[in-house]
C-alpha cells in the first residue's frame, strides 16, 4: 500500500503579477512546499507534479512556453519527480496519472494545489471516483473571488464551501500542520 503526493497546478501565473492571480497563494504554496518536503524525505518515488498547459490561447493563462505556465518556484520538481501536462481541470482526464499511479502500486494520495473550486474539486472527485484512498490538505490550496449574477463571493467563502462539500463524503481533509505530525 503506497501513498503518493500530486501536487496540481502550482504556476507562475497564479501568483502575483501572473495572469490568473488567486488569493493567498503563497501561503497555499508555502504549506505545500512543507508537504513536498516531507515526501522527499519518506516517500521520494511517489510525488507527481501536475501543470496545466493551457489548449486554448483563449483561456488566457498557462499558454504554453510562457514564464507563467511553470511550475513555481516554491515546488520546484526534482529531476527523479514525474511532471503530468494536462488540458482540463481534472488531473486524471487524458493524461498518464492514474497508469503512473497503478504502475507504482499506490491506493493512496494526498492532494494539493490551486484552485480549490476547479482543477482541486475535479482532481479530487476523480482520484475517488478512480477508488484512490484520498485526502487534501486544505491550506495547501488556494483559490480566487468567484462573482455571478452581479454577485461576488469572497475567495474565503469559495474555498470553504468547496472543502466542506468534499469533506468526508469525498475525502479526508487536513491541515498541513496535522499532516505533518
Amino acid at each position: 500500500m503506497s501513498t503518493a503526493l500530486i501536487i496540481v497546478d502550482i504556476q507562475n501565473d497564479y501568483f502575483s503579477n501572473g495572469k490568473m492571480e488567486l488569493v493567498n497563494p503563497d501561503k497555499a504554496a508555502a504549506n505545500a512546499a512543507k508537504v513536498l518536503e516531507w515526501f522527499r524525505q519518506n516517500n521520494k518515488e511517489n510525488i507527481f507534479h501536475v501543470q496545466h498547459i493551457a489548449a486554448d490561447p483563449a483561456m488566457g493563462f498557462f499558454l504554453p512556453d510562457t514564464e507563467g505556465a511553470e511550475i513555481n518556484e516554491t515546488v520546484q520538481p526534482l529531476e527523479n519527480e514525474s511532471i503530468i501536462i494536462k488540458h482540463s481541470p481534472n488531473s486524471f482526464l487524458q493524461t498518464d496519472l492514474e497508469s503512473n499511479l497503478r504502475e507504482n502500486g499506490v491506493t493512496k494520495v494526498v492532494v494539493v494545489g490551486m484552485m480549490t473550486h476547479m482543477c482541486i474539486d475535479a482532481t479530487v472527485r476523480a482520484a475517488v471516483d478512480l477508488d484512490f484512498e484520498t485526502t487534501l490538505i486544505e491550506d495547501a490550496c488556494a483559490t480566487l473571488d468567484l462573482s455571478y449574477d452581479g454577485k461576488v463571493v469572497p475567495a474565503e467563502q469559495v474555498h470553504y464551501a468547496f472543502i466542506g462539500a468534499l469533506n468526508g463524503m469525498y475525502c479526508a481533509v487536513t491541515s498541513t500542520e496535522d499532516f505533518l505530525q
